[in-house]
């Protein structure tokens, strides 16, 4: 059994018992901690004790691994593997009593940051739902024992895309315009905000999007769903994008619309 299959059942262990303590805590009621870089995004006490229970539970499992998490920041470890984790992604859905949240978790080798790591296994796991979108290097993407593919091309009507936007409402107008180049120029039947990155990813990949882009996204809201989506044959770039954007721009997709879909939001190589 090879070093990636086996990350990637472990990944698929901690995720059902992060997401069951996740949705347990729902129930139960949800308590505002913090915020993070703007009023609107806020963290809970749930992310906190989340993020606490994946992260003791890999140190049990493999200790000389590093750690990087949207909580707890990261660690270094001795074994070349890190963890890149995001305990609730889309936490204002989860603080809201919105079911579109997510548990991600990745293991990498190499530097901790998108584009220099290589990814080795995946999980994106919804807990309300119930679905465990999962993969390995080399060894496809599967929601369960389903395997999965992106769509391989896109009917008359249009591609179906998500976005989000950031929480620094000084973004936002270069958000909207975004949408306004990228809608007709792919084009698109519609635009979806789910609100959760890591979901998106997953969606592209099972064929339920057929692309999502969007701006400033950290490495824990990607590290899982980018490896999901080009396991499962579709394409994923991440880099500056043209016209002076502060923050990188995320673009993910089947290969039918990727290129035009890239061209539009401005991609940078």
């Amino acid at each position: 059994m090879s070093l990636e299959h086996d990350l990637e059942s472990l990944a698929i262990d901690i995720a059902r018992e992060a997401g069951e303590l996740a949705r347990t805590r729902r129930d139960a009621g949800v308590a505002i901690a913090a915020t993070k870089t703007a009023l609107a995004d806020i963290v809970t006490e749930a992310d906190r004790e989340v993020e606490a229970l994946i992260r003791a539970r890999l140190t049990a499992a493999r200790p000389d691994d590093g750690f990087l998490g949207e909580e707890t920041g990261g660690d270094r470890g001795a074994s070349g593997v890190t963890w890149v984790v995001d305990p609730i992604d889309g936490t204002v859905n989860y603080a809201y009593g919105i079911p579109s949240y997510a548990v991600s978790i990745a293991a990498v080798r190499g530097e901790p940051t998108p584009g220099e790591w290589e990814a080795l296994a995946g999980v994106v796991y919804t807990p309300v739902l119930g679905e465990m979108f999962h993969a390995a290097r080399g060894e496809g993407a599967w929601l369960g024992v389903n395997r999965l593919a992106v769509n391989p091309e896109v009917g008359g009507a249009g591609a179906l895309l998500a976005t989000g936007f950031g929480y620094d409402p000084a973004t936002r107008p270069g958000d909207i315009e975004l949408i306004g180049r990228v809608m007709p120029a792919v084009p698109a039947r519609d635009l979806r905000r789910g609100g959760s990155a890591a979901s998106d990813l997953a969606y592209v990949a099972a064929g339920r999007l057929d692309g999502y882009f969007e701006r400033g996204l950290a490495p824990w809201d990607l590290a899982a769903g980018s490896l999901l989506v080009t396991e499962a044959g579709g394409r994923f770039g991440r880099a500056q994008p043209d016209g002076g954007w502060r923050e990188p721009l995320v673009v993910a997709a089947t290969p039918a619309i990727f290129d035009r879909l890239a061209e539009a939001a401005g991609l940078g190589s």
